[in-house]
């Protein structure tokens, strides 16, 4: 034929501005495109040759990608379809046709690996390139070989030219603002990035070799690509070792996975895989990356919010499905219906791999429980459908070590650990150190105790409260041991109210300053034998701050409040006791009559306010009322400072609060120097 000019077929002019601009996410897809038209082309006449429609070779089935500097042009070559003036005419120059869905309409049944969708791959060129090429000769036998020519306006020349060699090249010129994408290193990147899975082998530069002290390039030809990689083929055909060495070539230098998953389902939707359970670090790591989307073997996004439920960004592995609906440029996800089939059918299948792992191989799933442990948590917290199915499955452990399932250790406690309002109660800690003796009066007690030591526990506690009937989870040191599983109504200490003042200003007076923390002095009436002073934790509010630690927002409201503790005074002791009788022959007639008289000032403070609730407070009365206050403020100073005197000089009582505080690793600094300076001397 002639030369041909003439205007691409769009309905504004704008176009390219708008492909560079608004079509691709980013400059860098250009090459994935033009690699997957290659590809597409290839694969068109490999399902032709299969029809008998093309007899002609299929020796060279490669993509090559070449770069010329000195040019200034990167190329994209295939020895596929190729095309007649006519194809160019309507795949070219009538933007948004596109040849791949002509394509399979007619060979749906056949047609594999088909990859392109909306038909503007191949004008993501434009932004990189000021100028760029087509030579092209079609399969057709006595087919004309054709130049495309556009310089990125709507304007194009379209001439015959001599090709000895059926196919496509696209000639990029690179624009001046583009010429990162002439250096051989940084398209190595790129198609390492998107076309490493690709199914037909692409070439690009040369294998190196070691010689004379440095790598220099062969003569053999570097194929960047896996042509089959293993979620393409059939879990029968591969062993652990398969997927252990795929796991490697996806994420090299990391440790061996747990396990993994195969997908493969092909109704109602088409999806294959494989996804893997790393090894997680202590903290949680949410990474967006961790899991790779294709589309026909080609990379689309590492960004597979939608696809995958929350809790499944801990995983890692590949999802490839020609059915997750994409816009124009493959890079974003568009959220429909399909998408959530897909996350549903990810989860219903990750929960089934998990329970197939717990009934047939209960050693190794415990094995591994420590390992998958925040993963499952994550899942029952973020995701109630997965809830539901990990409730059979999930562990927990004990301190002595061993792994129950919920019923199996609901069974197990449920004897000793309910309380007198039938509720079992689950004795649990955050740290089997630090809580040690804690847990062995505990344990001393016939009862036993959880590790809840994980980064999700104080959240996944609050979970399994609300799904275990009647259940209650408790801190092992949130109480004495005979109020952690109370079988009775709580007893009060003997104490007069006079006696209660001394003692608890007696205790009060001494504890040391601790950053960030207050006590509060309460008396119990326990077992002789049990410790004289313990120090215990609010259940709530440490339960709160726990969980603030993890959530920004929560943060602002119970990060900055102090932790409250409980410093409890077992009066049941022979060294409380001795200290008490002491403080009563040393204080008693001393506090006594102040006592009375803030007593007595309180009772007037209490008929000022009966006689003046109904009506206004004259002057006369708020006088007195102020100056009553006044009073039992002054009286209350003189009774404190009284017997802060009286306990400065007792040692037993800062040694029994400083070796409380010590067992909680509160005593710290100076406080833990003076307690060690005080014990010897005391020995």
């Amino acid at each position: 034929m002639n030369s041909q000019t003439g205007k691409i077929g769009v309905t504004t002019e704008n176009i390219f501005p708008v492909i560079k601009k608004f079509l691709y996410s980013d400059h860098e897809i250009f090459l994935r495109e033009l690699v997957s038209n290659a590809i597409d082309a290839t694969n068109k006449l490999k399902t032709l040759s299969s029809f008998g429609e093309f007899k002609g070779d299929m020796d060279d089935m490669t993509v090559r990608v070449s770069i010329d500097k000195e040019a200034g042009t990167l190329t994209v070559s295939d020895h596929g379809i190729g095309m007649t003036s006519d194809d160019i005419d309507k795949y070219i120059n009538q933007i948004a046709f596109s040849g791949a869905e002509e394509f399979l309409a007619k060979y749906k049944d056949k047609a594999e690996n088909i990859i392109g969708h909306f038909g503007l791959g191949f004008y993501s060129a434009f932004m990189v390139a000021k100028k760029v090429e087509i030579r092209t000769l079609s399969y057709k036998e006595g087919a004309q070989a054709m130049c495309w020519t556009c310089d990125g306006s709507p304007e194009y020349t379209m001439q015959p030219i001599e090709k000895d060699r059926r196919g496509t090249d696209i000639v990029l010129y690179i624009d001046d603002d583009n010429k990162e994408f002439l250096e051989q290193a940084r398209i190595d990147t790129l198609l390492k990035k998107y076309c490493r899975f690709l199914p037909v082998p692409v070439i690009s530069g040369k294998e190196q070799e070691w010689k004379d002290g440095k790598y220099v390039d062969s003569d053999r030809d570097k194929i960047v690509n896996n042509t089959e990689p293993e979620w393409t083929k059939k879990p029968s055909e591969l062993t652990d070792d398969d997927y252990r060495r795929f796991y490697s070539e996806l994420y090299p230098g990391q440790d061996d996975p747990l396990f993994w998953i195969h997908l493969n389902v092909d109704y109602p939707f088409t999806l294959t895989g494989i996804l893997y359970f790393p090894k997680l670090k202590n903290n949680i790591d949410i990474q967006r990356n961790r899991i790779q989307l294709y589309c026909n073997q080609v990379f689309v996004t590492d960004s597979v919010e939608g696809v995958v439920p929350e809790f499944m960004m801990l995983m890692q592995g590949v999802i490839d499905s020609p059915d997750i609906p994409l816009n124009v440029s493959r890079s974003y996800l568009q959220s429909d219906t399909a998408v959530k089939k897909i996350s549903t059918y990810i989860t219903r299948k990750v929960a089934d791999r998990l329970e197939e792992l717990f009934k047939t191989d209960r050693p190794g799933f415990e094995q591994k429980w420590d390992d998958i442990k925040v993963f499952i948590e994550y899942g029952m917290l973020t995701d109630e459908k997965f809830c539901e199915r990990a409730m059979k499955f999930v562990l927990v452990k004990d301190t002595a070590g061993k792994y129950f399932t919920l019923e199996e250790y609901r069974t197990l406690i449920e004897a000793t650990q309910t309380d007198k309002d039938s509720n079992v109660v689950y004795l649990y800690t955050t740290d089997p150190v630090a809580q040690y003796n804690y847990i062995n009066d505990a344990v001393d007690r016939g009862y036993d105790v959880l590790v809840m030591d994980g980064q999700l526990d104080s959240h996944f506690i609050g979970l399994l409260e609300q799904k275990l009937e009647k259940s209650h989870f408790v801190r092992v040191d949130s109480d004495v041991i005979d109020n952690l599983i109370r079988k009775e109504d709580r007893k009060a200490a003997d104490l007069t109210p006079t006696q209660r003042n001394i003692l608890t200003t007696l205790f009060k007076s001494q504890i040391p300053a601790v950053d960030k923390a207050e006590f509060l002095v309460t008396f119990e009436d326990l077992a002789p034998d049990a410790a004289p002073v313990m120090i215990t934790q609010n259940e709530y509010m440490r339960r709160m701050k726990d969980m603030a630690a993890m959530q920004p927002g929560m943060a602002a409201i119970y990060g900055e409040l102090p932790d409250n503790y409980n410093l409890i005074v077992n009066t049941n002791h022979t060294l409380i006791k001795e200290i008490k009788d002491e403080a009563d022959n040393a204080l008693v007639a001393k506090v006594a009559p102040t006592e009375s008289e803030i007593e007595k000032a309180n009772a007037d403070i209490t008929a000022l306010r009966d006689a003046n609730k109904d009506k206004t407070m004259a002057e006369e009365d708020k006088h007195k009322m102020s100056d009553l206050e006044a009073k039992v403020s002054k009286l209350r100073e003189e009774e404190t400072a009284a017997i802060s005197e009286y306990a400065s000089g007792q040692q037993r009582v800062k040694q029994l609060i400083d070796l409380a505080l010590l067992g909680n690793g509160l005593l710290k600094g100076q406080d833990l120097s003076t307690f060690i300076r005080r014990s010897f001397k005391m020995l």
